[in-house]
């Protein structure tokens, strides 16, 4: 637990301490708020969602939103998932036809990989066929330079707008979006890209709900066949009591796999055990694609994709709100710079908090000296006392990666599935090997981590593929 200064030298406090998470995201979750200018950001940029809604209208959302992302939904996805996961296969070796060995940027294919995943699954929406070089949907390449377009004016975007956001009428204040668009080119671009989420996201409600008024079998002719999470979404809200129905417009409202087969290209010894399981479990299915079952209890898959989550958690801090003055206990006695020793915390209204996700999955007090090294070997035996008597308050793995409480990621069990299924084809057909430019990459802690090579701008990752047999 350390005080920390705002922007504005406004007090705050950071913290990976156990107790102190559970209270902030957990027991108190309605003290400890999202900060209000992060709500107001995705108020702006996505609409009136998950990440743009507080209170009530957050819990009735997630109400509905729970059930969709059932064991029984995501074992229905397995081979949609398998049916995306081998185009990029198909296409990757298709690369290699002139030559044994290729470098790929595989952040750009597991971004688009990712957003076909989501497409289908997700949204019954086909954006990418996944056999170009480059992305040639526009929804793409949106996705791709969105967070950038927005780190660029974070100040802006997550103080000033949240600011006005509420000032006059929406259409006083598009008129003067519009305005000062004119100049300001990213303003402009972020506009543009924000108005064709919209219009997408409309687009692939307005197709589904026509197509859920003609009858069963129009839904069924969709790709996806309606099982992806929007179509399961809107037969859920058609049952829903009117209390619990979401309004139409609520309903609108990757780079852990890159970063997994990164470590792999680091680790031949590690890809080739995995590599090995795959091929021994598909041969005992017959040479055919795992099903749900299967493929979630192979225990080195799952051991790789836990501890890639576990050191390099795409979120590296989440940061709440205290709503009104309270108090947070601590798993450890601290310090103060009075010298005496305090086992809680008084925390006035409005100071911020900042849990560490990273710290936190970090923490050599729970998971020993090693705590700082990519050791899948770690989840093939019972995890050490200090971390489960810890009782990190993650809905993951006793990990922070996909938080906990009421705003918890609500689709990690969707990331997981396609993160298996995506790693499990691609290794059982390529090896991976570190590129020349390996030492030059780093990964940017930005609101999610991101790789860079030396001195581009421009996030990639490049790794060398060739056949595996």
């Amino acid at each position: 637990m350390a005080r920390i200064s705002g922007p504005f030298g406004g007090a705050g406090l950071y913290t990976y301490d156990p107790k102190a998470m559970h209270t902030v995201l957990v027991k108190e979750q309605d003290v400890f708020e999202e900060d209000e200018g992060f709500i107001k950001a995705n108020l702006i940029l996505f609409g009136e969602g998950l990440l743009g809604t507080l209170g009530h209208r957050h819990r009735k959302q997630r109400k509905m939103l729970n059930p969709v992302f059932s064991a029984a939904h995501m074992r229905d996805m397995v081979p949609t998932f398998f049916e995306i996961a081998h185009k990029l296969e198909n296409t990757l070796k298709e690369r290699l036809q002139t030559s044994k060995t290729r470098e790929v940027d595989i952040l750009s294919w597991m971004s688009r990989a990712a957003l076909e995943l989501i497409g289908q699954a997700g949204m019954g929406y086909s954006f990418d066929p996944l056999t170009s070089e480059e992305a040639t949907h526009p929804y793409t390449k949106i996705v791709k330079n969105l967070l950038p377009t927005v780190m660029r004016m974070q100040f802006w975007f997550f103080i000033v707008l949240p600011l006005v956001s509420g000032i006059g009428s929406p259409s006083l204040r598009r008129f003067a979006v519009n305005i000062l668009a004119l100049p300001w080119s990213d303003l402009r671009q972020m506009r543009n890209m924000i108005d064709y989420m919209h219009d997408i996201a409309s687009g692939i409600y307005e197709s589904k709900k026509q197509a859920f008024e003609k009858g069963d079998e129009a839904v069924m002719q969709q790709i996806g066949n309606g099982k992806d999470l929007i179509s399961i979404l809107m037969m859920e809200n058609m049952k829903a009591t009117d209390e619990d129905r979401l309004e139409d417009h609520e309903v609108i409202a990757q780079n852990a796999m890159a970063r997994l087969l990164h470590l792999l290209s680091r680790n031949p010894e590690a890809q080739d055990k995995l590599r090995n399981e795959i091929m021994e479990a598909k041969r005992l299915n017959g040479g055919q694609d795992l099903s749900y079952d299967d493929l979630v209890s192979l225990p080195y898959l799952d051991a790789v994709c836990r501890e890639t989550l576990r050191l390099y958690a795409p979120v590296s801090t989440v940061t709440r709100t205290a709503r009104q003055d309270a108090i947070i206990p601590l798993s450890k006695p601290l310090m103060g710079l009075d010298g005496m020793i305090m086992n809680e915390i008084t925390v006035p209204k409005g100071t911020n908090i900042a849990v560490s996700i990273l710290n936190s999955n970090r923490n050599t007090d729970l998971w020993g000296k090693d705590a700082d090294e990519w050791k899948p070997e770690r989840w093939l035996s019972p995890l050490p006392a200090t971390v489960t008597d810890a009782r990190i308050p993650g809905v993951y793995s006793h990990l922070m990666t996909f938080i906990g409480g009421g705003r918890s990621c609500i689709g990690f069990k969707f990331s997981q599935l396609e993160m298996k299924v995506v790693i499990a084809v691609l290794v059982e057909s390529f090896k991976f090997s570190p590129s020349v430019h390996d030492a030059e990459i780093f990964w940017e802690m930005n609101s999610v981590s991101t790789p860079i090579v030396g001195k581009d701008q421009h996030p990639r990752l490049p790794i060398v593929i060739s056949l595996a047999h």
